[in-house]
């Protein structure tokens, strides 16, 4: 398909999108940060300003990095931001880290902004889930459907490449983010969620992003890490002098074997071994 068709058909699935924010009337958005969030806050806010409320859930889960993206967009665009802690790592269906983990942790999160929404007289909960996620295995989609929780990028049919090209369009910094799931999302399935186990995501993620990486993940298999770097990047760090400081480092930060996943980083790569 021409370019120029693309980009037509993308511009027309906006023009549905506003229309369907302005039927809404008001909105609460379950706001990340991340590509499809970021993109839907926008145009809930450009369109109905302040009856566009974007919240953000807080938790061990979300990184400190992540939340600082989240706030410095909502700042940069004007959203009608504010953040809300969720306690999903009380949950002892959640700490056993199933393969349906995330359903528990949506549960808690559209059950608290449900409230929000009901409270402040909202009439609708939106989420960022788009339309290439259909072909994804998603629980938290049964929890958004359980909390009557719509998905607007979906109901028009908006794709992933085509919510980035949008998001360029618009000058936000969001557009070519990669994916950045919770950090529970690093721990093997079957490994209990610990507050110990999500620092250390934290800090070997923290390590990457300074040492100059870009799209990476730091998988906990109990006491090892498996670091994935994306394949194009593994010149960085190919050598034995950044094999050894990558090796101490996260050995510092209390993991007991360290390794380089040859396969590297790509999305939707999951591992439910141990």
């Amino acid at each position: 398909m021409p370019k120029a068709q693309q980009i037509k058909i993308a511009d027309e699935k906006e023009s549905n999108l506003r229309s369907l924010m302005r039927e809404m009337k008001s909105v609460l958005v379950a706001y990340s940060g991340g590509v499809d969030s970021a993109y839907l806050a926008l145009i809930a806010t450009q369109e109905l300003g302040d009856k566009a409320h974007c919240i953000t859930g807080i938790s061990p889960s979300v990184s400190l990095h992540q939340k600082k993206e989240a706030e410095e967009i909502a700042r940069k665009f004007k959203f009608n931001f504010e953040t809300i802690c969720t306690d999903e790592l009380e949950n002892p269906d959640y700490q056993k880290n199933p393969t349906n983990r995330c359903y528990f942790c949506k549960t808690e999160l559209y059950g608290k902004l449900t409230k929000i929404a009901t409270d402040k007289k909202i009439n609708h909960v939106i989420d960022g889930t788009n339309f290439d996620d259909l072909s994804d295995y998603r629980p938290g989609r049964i929890a958004a459907e359980e909390k009557s929780v719509r998905s607007p990028l979906i109901e028009v049919g908006l794709k992933k490449k085509e919510i980035r090209e949008l998001s360029l369009k618009h000058a936000l910094p969001s557009w070519d983010k990669p994916a950045s799931p919770c950090l529970s999302s690093r721990i093997t399935h079957g490994v209990p969620v610990t507050i110990e186990r999500l620092s250390k995501v934290e800090r070997g993620e923290k390590i990457l992003r300074e040492m100059g990486f870009r799209e990476f993940r730091v998988r906990v298999h109990d006491e090892l890490a498996r670091i994935e770097i994306a394949p194009e990047e593994f010149e960085k760090v190919l050598n034995i002098e950044k094999f050894k400081n990558l090796s101490d480092r996260f050995i510092e930060i209390g993991f007991r074997y360290v390794t380089l996943d040859l396969q590297g980083y790509r999305v939707g790569k999951v591992k439910n071994k141990k």
